[in-house]
């Protein structure tokens, strides 16, 4: 089977063998009473790499977006989230919307929307919601823009950088498409200051199930003075924490070769895409997509490709009834599994009539 399907860009897959033993899997403390072992060291390590003055660990991403809203609820804010913003962080803005906070949805990318609903209500500190990098389309942030449109009003710009964390980084050239570092979208734009809030998933490029929040060391410590979830659930257990350690070591060791081979495996599937007429999106970006079809002819063709041994994955378009066949790339792609997985996905088109080859 060749597998389409896993987010572990970088190709790191922690076995138990390769990871620091530790004494207990979890202490039964919650974060609020007490840190497990090795999470300052962590955070400390990846807040460098991010360009933040400090990062706190979470067990996801939901519980960071969680805390952060319920702190910022009680602040006098109005929150304005991009129309591509990742499900989860909405469900942190819902949190601000449950006491009693304006939450509004302005169109993807659209800084001249996010500026005319700041204008619209003055008095309110503007929270903007949105992702580093579109995981649907691969378009950076404009975050320039949008800083240009909250801070006359001392917002807050709050990231979801999951898919830049590992990927992008500084100085990126020919020689590094993505950059260098692995730092995120910070590192790549150039950009800093005490009103952008960074909140991780190391899932993705680093392979540790656990998330961070990143920001100004006062953000990060009244986030953890008041997180509610850090009273009621419990922290990172051990194992993901020593993951977290073991995959910024093998980042700073390893991180910029890895990028350059996923690089190589993203333009070699976008070349052999267009060779075959199938047009795609995504960019560099290692979620590439074919463009919407029927949801009745996306689900059937997913289904042929895998019971041709190709698992991809079937995602619903918000445009109507479609849906698109999702190939995620990583660093560990063979070039000839790359190869026979597209050569699998034109044969079964060309028997398709609502997929048609574009040759040009």
């Amino acid at each position: 089977m060749l597998d389409f399907t896993s987010s572990l860009y970088l190709g790191f897959w922690h076995d138990s063998w390769s990871l620091r033993p530790w004494g207990q899997l979890t202490t039964g403390v919650p974060a609020a009473l007490a840190s497990p072992p090795g999470v300052q060291a962590v955070a400390a390590s990846l807040a460098r790499l991010q360009g933040c003055d400090r990062a706190s660990l979470g067990p996801s991403t939901f519980h960071l977006f969680w805390d952060l809203f319920g702190m910022l609820a009680s602040e006098g804010i109005a929150v304005y989230v991009d129309q591509g913003a990742y499900p989860i962080a909405r469900w942190g803005t819902a949190h601000a919307a449950l006491r009693g906070v304006l939450v509004r949805q302005f169109s993807h990318r659209d800084a001249g929307a996010l500026q005319q609903m700041v204008v619209q209500s003055p008095g309110l500190r503007p929270v903007v919601v949105a992702d580093g990098v579109c995981a649907c389309c691969g378009s950076p942030l404009p975050i320039e823009a949008y800083l240009a449109a909250i801070r006359p009003g001392g917002g807050l710009l709050v990231l979801d950088d999951t898919q830049a964390l590992g990927i992008l980084g500084h100085s990126p050239g020919p020689e590094a498409p993505y950059g260098r570092g692995g730092g995120g979208t910070l590192r790549r734009r150039g950009v800093s200051g005490r009103d952008l809030i960074l909140v991780c998933s190391l899932a993705k490029a680093f392979g540790a199930p656990l998330a961070a929040l990143s920001g100004s060391r006062d953000l990060v410590e009244r986030f953890e003075a008041t997180g509610e979830t850090r009273v009621h659930c419990s922290p990172p257990s051990a194992a993901a924490i020593h993951a977290a350690a073991r995959a910024l070591a093998l980042n700073q060791a390893r991180g910029d070769d890895l990028r350059r081979q996923l690089a190589r495996r993203v333009r070699f599937f976008r070349e052999r895409l267009a060779a075959a007429g199938l047009p795609g999106t995504g960019g560099l970006c290692p979620i590439q997509r074919l463009l919407p079809l029927p949801t009745a002819v996306a689900r059937e063709l997913h289904e042929r490709l895998l019971a041709s041994g190709v698992r991809t994955v079937l995602q619903p378009c918000s445009m109507g009834d479609t849906a698109r066949i999702t190939f995620v790339l990583t660093a560990r792609h063979r070039a000839d599994a790359i190869d026979r997985a597209v050569g699998v996905l034109a044969g079964l088109a060309l028997a398709l009539p609502w997929i048609q080859p574009q040759r040009g």
